[in-house]
């Protein structure tokens, strides 16, 4: 089987994992409890899955595995390629000089007596000038050992993909794409539809990475529906410029596997947020947002927040410059922020991602230098009453209502210093850097779903 054959198969394969896993009742969508309304609609409370079925089955584990030894072997294969080519040029280089020493060599042993003290000289520095071709050679001999090894691989691959293909059946892959991408529009459409629960309970704090830097953020993707696997990530909280980018999760979690972005302007605080392909962040030593486009390497707007505190006037209790806190949910794209008018109260702006103009902003009331960290999960702030150990969700915001509640959520700070706090509504999951620990937090949103039997 073809490397990209393989990879393509293992795409769909998982795609198809996924689509079995979601009707499931067992690990989709809990049903507490289900009546009709005095219209005859179906009123059903539900639990929302704590995070991506998808992730959690074995087979798709299993395939997730496949797919980045795929990967692996793709660049590994890239890597020989450059060197190999390389390593030509420096063969093609040097094969006049082989042919003046063989003509030497040929002439001295047709006749001997034309080998004077001179000629021998020339002979033995051209000799010496060939010696650098001998490493050249012996890693050629390195890189067919690896050649060996690595279409042993793909034969081994090969051999796992057809025996998964069997056992699942034989496929129309190309239907099979037209309809996961079906799937997850209708997806996204019903999320939206369905609206959104509220937050009971945050648990199984999973530990990632450990960095060493004890302020920072990380992040993926945060617009639904999307199949992007990257991480990023961005040590410090001020005059910071560098964005690491890794393929996947695991690669971020073993610190390989990554390119590096080149910020044009530096950063303030930890609030940033990955939407869409782009990342919008605060510019250092201003209440500009500026979004900066991966693929493009380019920013494609700047817009200032009106108002907003900048440069340690309105941050979080724990500092840091974090005075604009931007944020994804299921509803959009938001800034969290405060501002002197506001009486350093935390103001919440929706913002239209592709102007960065505000649509509408709500005044909570809450002081933000007695916040933690705060994050948005369907369009309700959540606030912290501390970054230290101990610290509860105490403070709830519903921007559809412009209401506000005290809470009492508790959730496990084990390293005793969160910096950074943010939702990501694709796998339901809060994404925190607690004093250089990279960790993931489950979160249970209570929902109450009116259908109309569509």
């Amino acid at each position: 089987m073809h490397l990209f054959s393989a990879m393509f198969l293992l795409v769909m394969l998982a795609a198809t994992l996924c689509e079995a896993l979601y009707p499931s009742p067992e690990e989709g969508w809990q049903i507490y409890s289900s009546a009709q309304d005095a219209d005859g609609k179906c009123i059903c409370t539900v639990v929302a899955p704590a995070q991506n079925m998808c992730n959690r089955d074995p087979r798709s584990r299993q395939l997730r595995q496949l797919m980045e030894k795929v990967q692996n072997i793709t660049q590994s294969m890239e890597v020989l390629d450059l060197r190999t080519y390389r390593d030509l040029q420096y063969v093609r280089n040097t094969e006049s000089l082989m042919k003046t020493v063989d003509g030497k060599l040929k002439t001295a042993s047709d006749n001997p007596r034309s080998l004077n003290p001179k000629s021998f000289q020339e002979l033995k520095d051209k000799v010496t000038q060939l010696l650098p071709l001998l490493p050249v050679l012996e890693q050629y001999k390195t890189d067919a050992r690896q050649i060996s090894r690595l279409r042993e691989e793909v034969r081994n691959l090969s051999q796992v993909l057809t025996a998964i293909q069997e056992e699942m059946g034989a496929y129309d892959y190309e239907e099979l794409r037209q309809r996961v991408l079906l799937l997850e529009t209708r997806l996204h459409s019903c999320m939206q539809k369905l609206g959104c629960g509220r937050l009971t309970g945050v648990s199984n704090p999973i530990t990632i990475r450990a960095s060493g830097s004890r302020f920072g953020s990380w992040m993926t993707d945060t617009m639904i529906p999307s199949s992007d696997n990257r991480v990023w990530s961005m040590d410090g909280y001020y005059k910071g410029r560098r964005v690491l980018e890794y393929r996947t999760l695991n690669d971020f979690t073993k610190g390989q596997n990554f390119v590096q972005h080149l910020l044009p302007h530096p950063w303030a605080g930890t609030g940033h947020v990955v939407y869409n392909g782009s990342l919008y962040y605060n510019k250092y030593q201003s209440n500009i947002i500026v979004k900066f486009h991966f693929r493009s390497r380019s920013v494609l707007v700047q817009r200032s927040l009106s108002g907003a505190g900048y440069n340690n006037t309105f941050p979080y209790s724990w500092g840091g410059s974090s005075d604009i806190d931007l944020m994804a949910d299921e509803t959009g794209l938001w800034a969290v922020y405060t501002t002197i008018p506001n009486a350093g109260n935390i103001v919440i702006s929706r913002l239209e991602p592709q102007s960065l103009e505000v649509l509408q902003t709500w005044d909570t009331g809450f002081p933000k230098r007695s916040a933690g960290e705060s994050f948005m999960i369907c369009g309700t702030l959540y606030v912290t009453n501390s970054h230290l150990a101990g610290a509860k969700i105490y403070f709830a915001y519903y921007t559809n209502t412009s209401t506000y509640e005290y809470t009492d959520i508790p959730f496990h700070n084990q390293y005793s210093h969160i910096s950074m706090m943010d939702y990501n509504p694709r796998e339901r999951v809060l994404y925190t850097w607690n004093n250089g620990h990279q960790v993931l937090y489950n979160v249970t949103l209570f929902q109450v779903i009116n259908t109309a039997g569509d």
